[in-house]
């Protein structure tokens, strides 16, 4: 799954246009290498959000093959510090 669309199904960002602006600018990293919005994701990734004065760091646990509830979104991942 890209990028985008995973941090847009697990509501890490609410939308992809706001995803695709962010990794655009360079705030978005997988594996502590700045990523596209394009990159491909799998499992056990890492993905590290920059945003003004805060940093959110997640590890990918499942990756789903359609869009999912928003119960469910957080068990697609797992926040590590």
């Amino acid at each position: 799954m890209r990028l985008d669309k995973f941090l847009k199904v697990s509501r890490l960002i609410k939308r992809r246009t706001v995803a695709n602006k962010v990794s655009d600018q360079g705030r978005v990293y997988v594996n502590n290498v700045i990523a596209k919005p394009s990159k491909q994701l799998k499992e056990g990734d890492i993905i590290t959000i920059v945003q003004a004065e805060t940093q959110i760091k997640v590890r990918i646990i499942k990756i789903p093959s359609t869009n999912v509830s928003v119960q469910e979104s957080s068990s697609l991942y797992e926040i590590i510090n």
